[in-house]
């Protein structure tokens, strides 16, 4: 149904691009009603504009709280054209039908991003738009809501296609975009309330995004694909892309990966992700070392993979970096000589992560109908509960190198075990069901690669071990400290096939189970 547009009602917060629409408008003698910082500016541009207070005669009030708020307004948003109650009403009460209304929002988003005191914060809490918007979208087989100068261009099109007026479709759509933007503001709110009362699990629980980008495809092929951000800088995730093709799907599954281990770090390291889960990691006071060191733990798994590092590349280690295909390197920056040897991969993405700031929130999976949410995984282990529960206790430098171990562990995918010697992984088994498979592969990957590395290495568990049987595997490897978490019932089998080969075990007390 083509509907006519006689009266639209104008009220922004960004004014930049009326100029857009304003010409059109005024072209098919569409009747303005606006107010405030828009009534003047509509003014300024030199078009004819009916000020909201003298059009419903009533001022606004409340210090610009109450202005739209008013039967003159939703009344001509909400009548049905179609039903002559509503008709005879408006001509009852001397109303004019509303055909079009353009609106956004108080930027409630930037002013939390710029300030912490709430009453800024809730001034910017936008009441009378939202309501327009909502009464005009539900409404939308007469009026037309525009809620973003993104679609001043369709908004002109759809006028000159239609010659002053637009179609049923084009409202339909355009409602449905409203419905979005009100619940994505809402839902905005809402969160920062919830965050401002430290409420984590509210009865109702609401999650916000906006589209950064379309992906070419998703996990495969013939999946569809976005990436959506659900901070309240919208337009940013804090990385910097600077050469190289499209992110995809799949490559930004690996960088969260790699950029929630690498949060982890309080020292310059590297990690290696394959499919999420880490192929290699060490960190090391040479960055150049801390490279090579992860690319030994399994150089046949790297292939392809995305290397992560919290420091600037250079030349030498660009120059190492550009002799294996890696899809992604994500650095601190990279200097013009790092840039220059790596920007001839044109396939190769380069990310600069200096801007990036890791939030540890809430973890969300989805199932069709429901969803779990639950806190992320932030502590390694708490060191005063500890136990060392062989004849044999660790010295400073095996607990610490054991702490680095167990802190890999808990980001592979499990059943996880992680072999390292000297602040760097030898050997990962990751994904299994039977935790002794993972320790055949771990032990497998560490013989294979750096087998003189296995002697005096560590182990870690992201759970405990049901049977000593993968106690013993590791041993016969060559470990000679393990850490877990402990509490299976066989726990006493385990430590006494500990104390029997003279190796040392720690118990944690706490799971890392990744899924």
């Amino acid at each position: 149904m083509i509907q006519k547009i006689k009266n639209a009602l104008i009220s922004v917060s960004d004014k930049s691009d009326l100029q857009k629409i304003l010409p059109t408008l005024d072209k098919y003698k569409i009747n303005l009603i606006s107010s405030g910082g828009t009534y003047k500016e509509i003014k300024k541009l030199g078009y004819k504009c009916n000020e909201l207070s003298k059009y419903t005669e009533f001022d606004e009030m409340l210090g610009g709280r109450v202005k739209t708020l008013h039967p003159k307004i939703h009344a001509g948003i909400l009548s049905d054209r179609s039903n002559k109650r509503h008709q005879d009403e408006m001509v009852k009460n001397k109303f004019k039908n509303i055909d079009l209304i353009i609106v956004n929002f108080y930027p409630f988003q930037k002013i939390v991003l710029k300030t912490k005191n709430s009453r800024n914060i809730i001034e910017n809490i936008d009441i009378g738009g939202p309501t327009m918007v909502r009464a005009a979208a539900k409404n939308f087989k007469d009026v037309l809501i525009i809620t973003g100068k993104k679609d001043y261009d369709a908004l002109v099109d759809e006028l000159r296609q239609h010659k002053g007026k637009t179609s049923l479709q084009f409202r339909e759509y355009m409602a449905s975009k409203a419905f979005s933007l009100t619940a994505y503001y809402d839902s905005m709110i809402a969160t920062w309330f919830n965050k401002k009362l430290n409420i984590t699990f509210p009865d109702r629980k609401t999650i916000f995004g906006k589209k950064l980008t379309q992906l070419r495809y998703g996990e495969n092929p013939h999946q569809k694909s976005s990436i959506y951000v659900n901070d309240f800088n919208d337009q940013e995730t804090g990385l910097k892309k600077i050469s190289g093709k499209d992110l995809s799907y799949n490559n930004y599954n690996d960088i969260f990966a790699g950029l929630e281990i690498l949060a982890s770090f309080k020292k310059s390291g590297t990690i290696i992700i394959k499919h999420a889960n880490p192929s290699g990691a060490s960190i090391n006071k040479s960055p150049i070392r801390s490279f090579q060191e992860s690319l030994d733990c399994d150089p046949v798994s790297a292939f392809g993979g995305v290397v992560a590092c919290n420091f600037k590349i250079d030349k030498k280690i660009a120059k190492k970096m550009s002799s294996v295909f890696f899809e992604v390197i994500l650095a601190r920056g990279f200097n013009k000589e790092a840039l220059k040897i790596l920007r001839s991969k044109k396939n190769l993405r380069l990310i600069d992560i200096s801007k990036f700031k890791y939030k540890k929130n809430y973890q969300i999976k989805y199932f069709d109908n429901s969803f779990l949410i639950q806190e992320k995984d932030k502590e390694i282990f708490n060191i005063k509960k500890l136990k060392f529960v062989t004849k044999l206790k660790p010295t400073k430098k095996e607990l610490k190198s054991a702490e680095f171990t167990f802190n890999i562990c808990k980001f592979v995918k499990s059943n996880s075990i992680v072999i390292s010697n000297n602040f760097s992984t030898i050997g990962i088994g990751a994904g299994q069901p039977s935790r002794l498979d993972s320790c055949k592969i771990a032990t497998q990957k560490a013989n294979k690669f750096q087998p003189k590395k296995l002697k005096n290495s560590i182990a870690a568990s992201d759970a405990f071990f049901p049977f000593p049987d993968g106690i013993k595997k590791l041993i016969t490897a060559g470990v000679k400290v393990i850490i877990q978490p402990g509490g299976s019932i066989r726990d006493k089998e385990s430590i006494a096939a500990a104390n029997k080969a003279k190796i040392k075990m720690i118990f944690t007390g706490i799971r890392h189970f990744n899924h």
